[in-house]
């Protein structure tokens, strides 16, 4: 009798296990990817632009939607709410990984550094932009460069590739960050054929002042950028966390303009594919795109206002009159997750929500 209930405890528990394993899968790296400004209808209009032939992300093997309004405010701006997707709290706009009482807030970027992993940024915009300033920074106000620069220096990053070269050079305190980072070990890329070259060790791509240029100048920096930037993670056996930004589909959704933001829609597409590609060959890899909000209130509108006629094609509409048009709004965004632990983002959440299954997933809770 004690034989029996001694393996059906074991059974048991066995059972609870492979229940909490298949719950639960093993992450070993986290490739998450913003496309700022990126609702639904900014996926679709490069999908149409595509011809429908699938885009890269429809591999994607979950989808989701995601809240995004901030602590203060139904309307979110990028430091609130890449602060929530970095760190699963919310905060008051302009605020980078600080509660609204200046409270720092942990990042996934650290929690990672502190077991051992890398981390690595990649972004179209500026390196101490919003979006990856809340993965490595804490500051009070998101346009605080210099010191948000300083913070990147001290954070351990292994590798990051973006603009915004005069946060490092160009500096109140006579500081040449570049310089400082060269000293640390970094290889100092001004361009992205330089970066390529980069075999191993630790990279910072200081590319340009200011925002990157726009796709038609850029070429393929971003898909090539982020496959570098996975290759060195990569050679750290810990793991890694690496954040990779569209950061101009944004740009495009302010300025009222369909042909950017389609084109940096399709951009951030081919970067994806990079990623996917990596999930595929590299056991253990989740990939995350999500957007921080919808820029623009974009539409995809018929030439004809009587649509029940034949085809007539369509237009690009924006939302809003006056001070509140070509703005961020408060619309709901889409989440697609790919490879190990993808199954976990198949529903509503809110941006918090996002942070707390990667932490859990990556063991770094």
């Amino acid at each position: 009798m004690k034989n029996i209930r001694f393996l059906l405890s074991t059974f048991l528990a066995l059972a609870v296990v492979s229940v909490v394993a298949a719950r639960d899968p093993k992450v070993h790296n986290i490739i998450f990817m913003v496309g700022d400004g990126m609702g639904v209808t900014q996926l679709t209009s490069a999908m149409l632009r595509n011809s429908w032939q699938p885009l890269n992300m429809e591999r994607a093997q979950a989808v989701g939607l995601v809240k995004t309004c901030s602590a203060n405010n139904t309307v979110t701006d990028s430091a609130a709410a890449g602060t929530a997707l970095a760190t699963g709290h919310k905060t008051d706009n302009k605020m980078i990984s600080q509660g609204p009482d200046g409270t720092k807030l942990e990042t996934i970027a650290e929690k990672a550094r502190r077991k051992g992993m890398s981390t690595g940024l990649v972004v179209t915009s500026y390196i101490t932009d919003a979006t990856p300033a809340v993965f490595y920074a804490h500051a009070g106000n998101r346009n605080e460069h210099q010191n948000i620069a300083l913070q990147l220096v001290e954070s351990g990053a292994e590798v990051f590739m973006g603009g915004g070269n005069e946060s490092f050079t160009d500096r109140r305190d006579k500081r040449d960050l570049a310089a400082e980072l060269a000293t640390k070990g970094y290889t100092v890329a001004r361009n992205i054929d330089e970066a390529m070259k980069t075999a191993s060790g630790r990279l910072a791509g200081l590319m340009c002042n200011g925002y990157m240029p726009r796709r038609d100048k850029r070429g393929d920096y971003l898909p090539r950028a982020t496959a570098k930037t996975l290759e060195l993670l990569s050679q750290n056996k810990k793991g890694f966390f690496a954040l990779i930004e569209g950061s101009q589909i944004d740009l495009g959704g302010h300025a009222a303009d369909a042909e950017t933001v389609i084109g940096e829609t399709l951009d951030f597409d081919a970067a994806v594919k990079v990623a996917f590609d990596f999930a595929d060959r590299t056991p253990g890899t989740l990939v995350v795109i999500v957007a921080d909000h919808e820029t623009g209130g974009m539409a995809i509108v018929p030439n004809n206002a009587d649509f029940t006629a034949g085809e007539s094609g369509v237009a690009f509409a924006f939302a809003g009159s006056g001070g509140a048009s070509k703005s961020h709004t408060a619309a709901m965004v889409p989440l697609l997750a790919y490879g190990a632990g993808a199954k976990e983002f198949s529903r509503i959440m809110d941006n918090t929500e996002v942070n707390r299954i990667m932490c859990r997933l990556l063991g770094v809770e």
